[in-house]
């Protein structure tokens, strides 16, 4: 660990302007305290220095080598926070630096306990994505704090001018979050944090990862809050509702018991105003059948809004009922007004993988758009429960694929076509019956695929447009589930054996080349209008060489990386498999800029922010590198 004098003395001049100017915005603008700068997930940044005029003109100012010699490389997923003066960064793992924002200059470097490099370690899960820190301003004589959680289970508080673990806090600044109550028996399955915690005043929220590999029954995916004065848990909200619980009469036949998933996995959203904490909750396991969890199975596939200081549920809404699909809830809710005849209802947005927004009044959770129960296909697994309808908001409409025939096939080349034609027919031409075509043993085309239409990278939201953009691939695979024992040395998603059932779920991606099979373009970028529930204009997002000059295809499954949008009227976005970083205007989703980074940015979003030296950055983590951008 290295602890420098130079980021100490930063920390000392960065409050030293704290206390000069007060309340300045230009300070304000500095800051990017949250994964999405504020803790309703907008990240969208006030700053105006970088524009549509000179957008082009952007170039790299400096660059930070995340790996250190001898030491396992891995892409980063992470967003960097930047906080009076001082830019955080985490990547795999389980390592956070801090760095000076102007230049990328090291102030310290920390790297939690274990041999993360060793051959016993080098597991699935295992070093961790390290997609987002928290800041906490401290409280009662104890210093700011940055706030991670890890794969292996841990919750760790670091002070922040030092890099060193709070004595304050747990166990000298860790806290374990394999309790038995959440293990539900089962000690031995995994059980980490693969995204990042949330704060509201001295209160920490844990998310959880249960891996999907643990079958139906396993560790559950439940929310805790805990202490960051203490490290002491202060409640827990069963994300599968106990005997007693609301909710709980969804899980028939008892089937409650030592359910795993329903996780929050991504990113939690806060209303700081009003205290009211957003849980995006996963599915029920296992992913793709639910023979063992008949029902439509509350709180899985919910946004769910509870009292931050005591966990107790305001209001939910389920979209997906017993998910048959890993549709989850990827994507971080966020938090806007939503103008209505003069008037700013306060709102919130939700999305799972599916390509609809869910537009909510985030304090009583009524629909600001009606939402429909439409009849959606049954499939013929015996002892299975399929729910007869999913919802569907009126507005805003459907802004990707659901649904395929042979009329739908690409036609980007005649070779592919042909190619693709072959393929489907395999398939009797996909066996898509309609939007929630579920798995089967015969094996059916679903979209989106289980990588997702969207993904925890989320979107942003401009608030004097009323947009919300966010970037969506057209995603889409062959599900087939296979009884367990007709391959049984394959690995794949299989129940514990207790289960009444179990399978292996094939996915075959229905791709030639590299190109999927149905028509492009096959990733947009989107931008709603909150404020009339329409479309306010799409657009094919990256490109794919070898297509016929002219036809915009857009780039296969480029949903990983999201927008960050700024006052100045453009947003930033990578994520793109063509590995372009690339600039729009927020308005008109005409492209300003791009450049092509050496590794791709993949599950990581830009932010920015202004350095001291009066220049305005923007900065991007692709690949193992951090890369930050300024104007000459």
């Amino acid at each position: 660990m290295k602890h420098s004098a130079v980021s100490i003395m930063r920390h000392f001049l960065a409050g030293v302007v704290l206390v000069t100017l007060a309340v300045s915005t230009v300070l304000a603008q500095d800051d990017w305290r949250h994964w999405g700068r504020d803790l309703g997930n907008q990240r969208h940044s006030p700053l105006t220095q970088i524009d549509a005029d000179n957008v082009d003109q952007l170039e790299l100012a400096w660059r930070y080598e995340m790996p250190r010699p001898g030491t396992p490389s891995r892409p980063a997923q992470s967003t960097p926070l930047m906080v009076d003066g001082v830019l955080y960064l985490s990547f795999p793992y389980y390592r956070v630096v801090a760095v000076v924002p102007e230049t990328g200059q090291e102030l310290w470097d920390y790297t939690a306990p274990g041999q993360w490099d060793s051959a016993e370690h080098q597991q699935h899960w295992t070093g961790g994505s390290m997609r987002g820190l928290a800041y906490w301003d401290g409280q009662n004589g104890i210093a700011p704090q940055i706030v991670f959680g890890t794969e292996e289970g841990e919750l760790i508080s670091l002070n922040a001018a030092t890099g060193i673990p709070g004595a304050h806090f747990g166990n000298d600044g860790y806290v374990d979050l394999k309790t038995e109550d959440v293990m539900n028996g089962f000690p031995n399955m995994h059980y980490g944090i693969g995204s990042g915690v949330a704060i509201y005043k001295h209160l920490v929220f844990t998310p959880v990862h249960n891996a999907d590999e643990t079958g139906s029954k396993g560790p559950a995916g439940d929310v805790r809050a805990w202490d960051l004065r203490t490290g002491e848990l202060v409640w827990t909200f069963h994300t599968v509702p106990h005997p007693g619980e609301f909710g709980n009469d969804t899980w028939l036949d008892g089937s409650w018991e030592r359910v795993s998933g329903a996780n929050t996995w991504s990113f939690f959203t806060i209303d700081e105003e009003r205290g009211i904490l957003y849980m995006p909750l996963g599915s029920a396991l296992n992913d793709f059948y639910g023979m063992d969890r008949p029902g439509d199975n509350l709180f899985a596939n919910s946004i769910v809004a509870v009292d931050a200081m005591t966990g107790e549920r305001l209001w939910h809404f389920q979209a997906v009922h017993h998910d048959l699909w890993d549709l989850d809830m990827p994507v971080p809710p966020i938090l806007f007004d939503v103008e209505r005849d003069g008037e700013a209802i306060p709102a919130v947005g939700v999305m799972t993988k599916f390509p609809v927004l869910f537009i909510f009044n985030r304090v009583t959770g009524e629909p600001i758009y009606e939402i429909e129960e439409r009849p959606v296909p049954a499939g013929n697994m015996q002892g299975e429960y399929y729910s007869p309808t999913q919802p569907f908001p009126v507005k805003p409409p459907v802004f990707g694929r659901i649904d395929f025939t042979m009329d739908d096939i690409a036609t980007v080349t005649p070779e592919h076509t042909a190619a693709c034609r072959e393929r489907l027919m395999a398939y009797d031409g996909g066996r898509n019956r309609g939007a929630y075509t579920p798995p089967s043993l015969e094996g059916a085309l679903v979209f989106p695929s289980t990588g997702g239409g969207t993904e925890f990278t989320g979107g942003t939201f401009d608030p004097e447009l009323g947009y919300y953009i966010i970037n969506y691939a057209d995603t889409g695979h062959i599900s087939t589930l296979e009884p367990v024992g007709v391959n049984s040395d394959r690995r794949g998603y299989v129940g514990p054996p207790e289960s009444r059932r179990r399978y292996w779920h094939i996915v075959d991606r229905l791709s030639v080349d590299g190109w999927p099979c149905w028509q492009p373009p096959w990733s947009q970028l989107v931008a709603v209008d909150v404020n009339s529930g329409e479309i306010a204009w799409k657009i094919p997002f990256g490109t794919v060489e070898g297509a016929p000059p002219g036809l915009l295809t857009g780039a296969p499954n480029s949903q990983k990386g999201g927008p960050t949008s700024t006052a100045a009227g453009i947003f930033f976005i990578g994520g793109a498999s063509d590995r372009m970083f690339r600039a729009y205007e927020t308005k008109t989703g005409r492209e300003l800029w791009s450049v092509e980074t050496e590794q791709m940015i993949s599950g990581s979003n830009p932010i920015v922010y202004m350095g001291e030296d009066g220049k305005q950055y923007v900065a991007v983590a692709a690949g193992t590198t951090l890369l930050a951008y300024a104007l000459p």
